[in-house]
């Protein structure tokens, strides 16, 4: 590539006298004092000061050349408090030639400032983070110039590194007293479970930093070559998704690559790449440089739509990085230590399949939901995740000891040692209930009163398949085949769909496997499909509705499940039916792919059973209709919960507002279950409740038989049904399962009866 012979090839002054500064191993005020000096002797400055945020939050002088020597770590403001608050609470350079006439200086005696006309103060950031300011300072009344804020900026950055980099390897001695800038106390962050477990390791960030040693470019001119390469390789990638390359069987999404492309081609953004590398940095160091200024301005911004863009420019960010290592843009194997657990903002459901699953332990996201495609497959292969850790990134370090508590939801970052002990004592006990559990893998759920219940499995990929024989699973009652479209970036052709479900029912054996049709829309939306924009889309155009508006893609499914079926048991269900017309008609697209093949001669399915899922509460009271079409009824909880309670489950602020051992909520359940043993009609239950002991032991006492649950749950559960009497829990609760009843919750009364039997809950 050919390079601008007018690029300067040699760092700055600056650049230099800072790389110098870098150069020892003091402690980071002394680290502080060479900064300012080296500063104010290459920008020629009188004042070159560095003011740092305490913990709580007061912005604390903490080194200068030019001030009063006795104001440092005296000095404190809030931010939002004078200039250099200003500068903090806004994260963006404030440069002015008279700074005692701006409205917001305020004078501080003591730091003898009086004499100082001019101000330029830049925020020092890290991880979208203020950590302070850095403010220069001259006699004479003049503006800086951009060549001197964009240096100073990126003096800035490469401070914030240093410093917390220098604390961390120095520890508490190298810490200045009252503040500190790289987090190594004991934390405990509150959260989310949305994979339950309990698991000890050691922190690994999806997105980890720039190391200080590789932030500050050795040639300028090559750098710049460097960045440009990158750019134009992730320019070529986006320009791929758009016109469609990537998408070979579909029409590319153009509303969210075209995003990507704006972004990509935005002369802003790339203009602030190249001025960061101009000013000296590596064109990864710029990368998070940029990075950082959006972070810190968006996530200040309450304007919805300017805080999902955030979104935007972290994946592009991602992007380019990966560009510039030289990476494929495409999935690939991350290398992880042997009990990494992954800490992100956010995490795909392609983006955790990259990493190998013998060595991740655990997971912990700043966002995510319960509901979303990561958290149902770490459910499914038995990784913790916890949710919504709102700020945990500030205070996490690569290599940080961690602890996952799935059951207090919560993530303990550098414990305490008696933390780490009480810790050690839960792990011992839930590894000998495992053991426990393994021990009961071949027995037959059973219970007290001799009723057999079948137990078996959710799945969706590959990953889930060997599960069936370590766990002792009765088969696979939920197989979602939408994961096989949601991690590909294109449409799975015909062949790859049907060997897929043909490995599911090998590795399944003589057990039978149910697979659920595509249930798309509401929050499942593909990356090769225009998504369709709605107010609702939960209770919108999605799943079965999509299927019968647009039947092509169905029959290409149901294709693949007959062939994959071939001389082999196949069971299939659709999701989301609220009308028994709409199984009708479903059935009879079915119907019409067996009579294609038995019209070329294919090979059929030995035995075929056509059933619904039950999500709806319209279906719940068409049980009676529904079972003279169905050959089976599978209840998907997790839906029909969340639309009989009018709460969304993807909301935290309503998502755990009710409780499915409501009254209201089992006389639903039970009115099912009643209407599909008249009809003789088989009736399961795949909804997470399924897989948790005191709700599933419920679900067996209202007359189910049949439980679909993650892997986890197949032990626990499996434990509590040994130990009970069916008949008698429905004695127990049939009181209570009435219009007059006034309970909130029949939860304490079972657990009363579990203490009472035994039952290990």
């Amino acid at each position: 590539m050919t390079v601008d012979p007018n690029i300067k090839s040699q760092p700055p002054k600056l650049m230099r006298a800072i790389r110098n500064a870098m150069a020892g191993t003091e402690s980071v005020q002394e680290r502080l004092d060479d900064f300012v000096a080296a500063i104010s002797k290459a920008m020629q400055v009188k004042v070159a000061s560095i003011y740092l945020l305490r913990p709580g939050e007061d912005l604390e002088l903490s080194a200068t050349q030019g001030l009063k020597a006795s104001a440092v770590h005296k000095t404190r403001m809030k931010p939002g408090e004078g200039l250099v608050g200003h500068v903090a609470l806004t994260a963006r350079p404030l440069n002015l030639a008279d700074a005692p006439s701006h409205p917001l200086f305020s004078y501080r005696p003591e730091t003898g400032e009086d004499p100082f006309k001019s101000f330029l103060g830049v925020p020092i950031l890290r991880g979208g983070r203020t950590l302070g300011v850095l403010v220069v300072q001259s006699v004479a009344a003049r503006s800086f110039n951009e060549e001197e804020v964009e240096d100073l900026l990126t003096v800035a950055m490469v401070l914030a590194e240093i410093i917390v980099d220098d604390e961390r390897v120095g520890g508490k001695k190298a810490a200045l007293k009252g503040i500190t800038l790289v987090a190594f106390k004991p934390e405990t962050i509150k959260g989310k479970t949305f994979a339950n477990g309990l698991v000890q390791g050691h922190a690994y960030l999806h997105l980890p930093p720039v190391a200080p040693a590789n932030m500050l470019a050795e040639n300028i001119a090559a750098e710049e070559g460097r960045l440009e390469e990158g750019i134009a390789v992730l320019r070529a990638s986006v320009d791929a998704m758009v016109s469609g390359e990537t998408a070979s069987l579909s029409r590319a999404s153009k509303e969210i690559y075209e995003t990507y492309r704006m972004f990509a081609y935005d002369r802003k953004w790339v203009g602030r790449l190249r001025e960061a590398v101009h000013s000296g940095l590596t064109s990864e160091a710029a990368v998070e440089r940029v990075r950082n200024e959006h972070r810190a301005r968006l996530m200040k911004s309450r304007d919805p739509y300017l805080r999902a863009r955030l979104h935007d420019l972290e994946d592009l960010a991602n992007r380019l990085l990966r560009a510039l290592s030289g990476e494929a843009l495409g999935p690939g194997n991350k290398n992880i230590s042997d009990d990494a657990i992954i800490f992100a903002r956010e995490i795909g459901p392609a983006e955790l399949l990259d990493y190998d699953r013998s060595k991740l332990r655990g997971i912990v996201l700043e966002e995510g939901s319960a509901s979303s495609h990561t958290a149902i497959i770490c459910r499914a292969i038995g990784v913790p995740l916890l949710g919504r850790a709102e700020g945990v990134l500030d205070l996490i370090e690569i290599g940080d000891e961690v602890l996952i508590d799935g059951e207090e939801a919560c993530v303990h970052i550098r414990p305490l040692e008696t933390q780490v002990s009480a810790f050690q004592m839960r792990l011992n006990i839930a590894g000998e209930m495992s053991r426990a559990y393994e021990a009961l893998k071949f027995t037959p759920a059973k219970t007290v009163d001799n009723e057999p219940i079948s137990l078996q499995l959710n799945a969706g990929l590959l990953v889930d398949l060997p599960q069936i024989e370590q766990s002792g699973a009765d088969g696979i009652g939920l197989f979602r085949t939408e994961f096989q479209f949601m991690v590909s970036e294109f449409m799975p052709r015909l062949k790859e769909q049907t060997e897929l479900y043909r490995k599911a029912i090998e590795a399944a054996g003589s057990r039978p496997v149910t697979f659920r049709t595509l249930d798309l829309g509401g929050d499942k939306i593909l990356p090769y499909i225009d998504p369709v924009p709605e107010e609702n889309p939960a209770i919108g155009w999605r799943a079965i509705r999509i299927a019968l508006d647009r039947p092509g893609l169905m029959r290409y499914q149901l294709r693949a499940l007959v062939a994959a079926g071939a001389g082999k048991h196949l069971k299939v269900m659709f999701p989301m039916v609220t009308t028994v017309e709409e199984f009708i008609q479903a059935r009879a697209l079915f119907d019409r792919e067996v009579d294609r093949a038995k019209k070329l001669g294919e090979e059929l399915p030995s035995k075929i059973e056509v059933g619904v899922m039950l999500e709806t509460p319209s279906l719940a009271w068409s049980i009676n209709s529904i079972c003279d079409h169905a050959d089976f009824v599978s209840v998907g909880a997790n839906d029909l919960m969340q639309f009989f309670f009018a709460a969304d489950r993807d909301n935290a602020r309503v998502s755990d507002r009710y409780d499915p051992l409501h009254p209201a909520a089992l006389s639903v359940m039970k009115y099912i279950a009643e209407g599909a043993a008249r009809s003789g009609v088989p009736v399961s239950v795949c909804g997470e409740i399924a897989g948790r002991p005191i709700e599933a032991i419920t679900l067996v006492a209202l007359g189910y038989r049949q439980l679909s649950m993650p892997v986890t749950g197949i032990g626990p559960v499996k434990s509590a049904l040994l130990k009970l009497d069916a008949a008698k829990l429905r004695q127990t609760l049939e009181p209570h399962i009435t219009t007059e009843s006034r309970l909130m919750t029949l939860r304490p009364i079972v657990r009363e009866f579990c203490m009472e039997e035994g039952i290990p809950v």
